[in-house]
């Protein structure tokens, strides 16, 4: 073989070899029991617990803001985020944050929020009028 073709098959392999590696290391879902079990960052999906308290006092500290959320599995964990409270996060419906545990505490990188569409109409109820709740 040429060397010219040795070289485009070494260099080939070592770019499906570094394209594998990155897309293992960047899709990485878990719950917040993997987080424990694990140092490095990953992502977790679940729902804000809108029954406990959002602490996010900007005139104290404009980038310290924190929630409880509950993970796809039902583990519910203090999350802080070292950033300023999203807009409409309290109307989100679900929520991926990208992080890692640091003691009890899920501290994340960055938030992703699935809110709901504005494009959805709300839904009404209509009865229907009957003539004996109709008489006057």
């Amino acid at each position: 073989m040429k060397k010219s073709s040795i070289a485009g098959i070494v260099i080939i392999a070592l770019a499906i070899g570094i394209i594998i590696s990155t897309y293992a290391d960047s899709s990485t879902y878990g719950s917040f029991a993997d987080a424990t079990e694990s140092s490095s960052e990953l992502h977790v999906v679940g729902q804000l617990n809108k029954e406990k308290e959002l602490f996010y006092k900007p005139q104290q500290d404009a980038n310290y803001f924190a929630f409880y959320m509950k993970d796809n599995e039902g583990k519910e964990c203090k999350v802080v985020f070292n950033g300023s409270k999203p807009q409409d996060f309290e109307r989100s419906e679900q929520i991926v944050l990208t992080g890692k545990m640091i003691g009890s505490e899920f501290h994340a990188s960055k938030i992703l929020m699935k809110c709901p569409s504005k494009y959805t109409t709300d839904e009404v109820e209509v009865t229907e009028v009957t003539a004996t709740s109709a008489k006057i």
